[in-house]
């Protein structure tokens, strides 16, 4: 069962499945914690950048008279980089109160005109405040905002500078889509690399899906093939021209091979039953005719010869019917190679083989109760269950005392047919009950219950039985019954139409 499990292709489809789902949740989670831990490197390597900034700018600052003109652009352009923007403030010592500050350099730089814009903006942003308390605790500070346009600036970080009793404020702004491409300021799943390996995964899972369905149909197109062949429409091997996948060709062509064997396998089986049948039968035929006249000849007195005679033509008919059975053998194995297997109700079949043996059951007061359920549905060929039920209710029959009765039931589950045989005979001996569906295996008595000597028997019958269910894709077994005499159960698979 486990074996079957680990070859299973639905079962490793499902496992495939549950990767591609379970893989993206735990990679996704593993990826965003390392770029948040990305993040925190980031944002502390700009609050360094812009700590070391501002101590560079100290020196400058302390020489630096704000009542006079200041030049300090020049400067600022220093430490200005692609992405980052730099202003430096100043708040006069009677404006703290008003948090009003004065921007007196920029990198890169902006012209007058740009500067009232440029402080109204801070202002309706709450920045000035955020300026002013830098100034008044003189502790840095950072803030993350958006640009009228849209544009997502990444930090904005805010560094006090005194110098000579006076309040400088440094600002340094980076806008994620110039810094390191990080997912700052944004979702993770909006960064390019996740995109990207959500591009590179989804088209992995599309092509393992196409793949499982390209098996997929072209196994289904196999099995609709092999049930044409089965119920005899396909007349030549057409599992080449319905394949599509050329790795599976080599396949197609063995199956094809394969039926076309098995076809002429059945062809010679048939025509070698039809040879020999006749081959036997001729010498036989002329062999009967041949005695006709002796057996006129010879004198009713002579009780030696007419009882060589009776030998003779015992023999004879004991052989014709050999011959018989053995052709009605080879032709039935040839309809297990070649028949076409059709969908066919056992219910039916039981009761026209209960009809076929009512005299011989009355005759021999033997009763028979049969319990049959409907929709009992196998894949057969025509023939091979009729030559079932006989041979199973004709052993039956012979092991059953007068005043017995034979139960015949027919049961159906979802998947099997169950069709179960019980007489009340002597059952046989456990330690032979393995070996009851053996070619040429019997174990009738001379005389009493079994013997039938008004039948030839030839050892065939139960082994026809297993051979006929085993054919069909079930399975057969003797058991004795607890009460006494002998239970054949057969478990057929319920046919499936696709």
């Amino acid at each position: 069962m486990l074996r079957r499990l680990a070859a299973s292709l639905t079962l490793k489809l499902v496992a495939l499945i549950g990767l591609f789902v379970a893989l993206p949740i735990v990679l996704y989670g593993q990826f965003e914690s390392a770029d948040s831990q990305m993040q925190i490197l980031v944002t502390r390597a700009i609050q360094d950048r812009s700590a070391l900034i501002a101590e560079a700018l100290a020196p400058v600052l302390r020489d630096t008279d704000p009542s006079e003109p200041m030049n300090l652009n020049r400067e600022l352009a220093k430490y200005a980089s692609s992405g980052t923007v730099l202003k430096l403030m100043y708040q006069p010592p009677d404006a703290r109160t008003a948090s009003r500050f004065y921007l007196v350099a920029s990198a890169p730089p902006l012209g007058p005109e740009a500067v009232t814009a440029e402080l109204e903006e801070l202002g309706q942003r709450g920045i000035l405040q955020r300026l002013s308390e830098a100034c008044t605790w003189n502790a840095s500070d950072e803030m993350r905002y958006s640009r009228a346009d849209g544009t997502v600036e990444l930090l904005t970080s805010i560094i006090p500078i005194r110098a000579r009793g006076n309040c400088w404020i440094l600002t340094t702004t980076h806008v994620a889509s110039e810094f390191l491409d990080t997912s700052i300021g944004r979702p993770y799943w909006q960064t390019r690399e996740v995109r990207i390996a959500a591009a590179i995964y989804l088209g992995g899972a599309l092509l393992a899906v196409l793949v499982a369905l390209g098996i997929r149909l072209s196994l289904r197109r196999f099995r609709n093939v092999a049930d044409e062949i089965a119920l005899g429409r396909a007349v030549d091997a057409t599992f080449v021209q319905r394949n599509t996948v050329p790795e599976l060709s080599g396949v197609a062509r063995d199956f094809d091979r394969l039926v076309h064997e098995l076809r002429r396998v059945s062809r010679e089986i048939r025509q070698s039953a039809e040879d020999n049948a006749h081959s036997f039968k001729t010498p036989l035929a002329a062999v009967q005719s041949a005695l006709r006249p002796v057996k006129r000849a010879v004198p009713e007195q002579d009780q030696r010869a007419r009882r060589a005679l009776e030998i003779i033509e015992s023999s004879l008919a004991r052989l014709l019917a050999l011959v018989n059975a053995a052709q009605r053998h080879d032709i039935g194995t040839a309809d297990l190679i070649d028949a076409p297997r059709v969908p066919t109700d056992l219910a039916p079949l039981v009761e026209d083989a209960a009809r076929h043996f009512r005299e011989i059951l009355a005759a021999r007061d033997i009763g028979l109760s049969v319990r049959l359920d409907r929709g009992a549905v196998v894949r057969t060929a025509t023939g091979m269950m009729e030559i079932v039920l006989q041979n199973v209710l004709e052993n039956a029959i012979s092991f059953s005392s007068p005043r017995t009765t034979i139960a015949v039931s027919l049961r159906v589950s979802p998947d099997t047919v169950a069709l179960t045989v019980d007489d009340e005979g002597p059952g046989i001996d456990p330690e032979k009950l393995d070996s009851v569906f053996q070619r040429y295996f019997s174990l009738r008595p001379e005389d009493g219950i079994g013997s039938d000597r008004a039948v030839e028997h030839s050892g065939l019958g139960l082994w026809i039985v297993r051979r006929n269910v085993e054919a069909l894709g079930g399975q057969v077994v003797a058991l004795n019954r607890p009460g006494g005499g002998l239970s054949i159960g057969m478990r057929l698979p319920r046919a499936v139409i696709h």
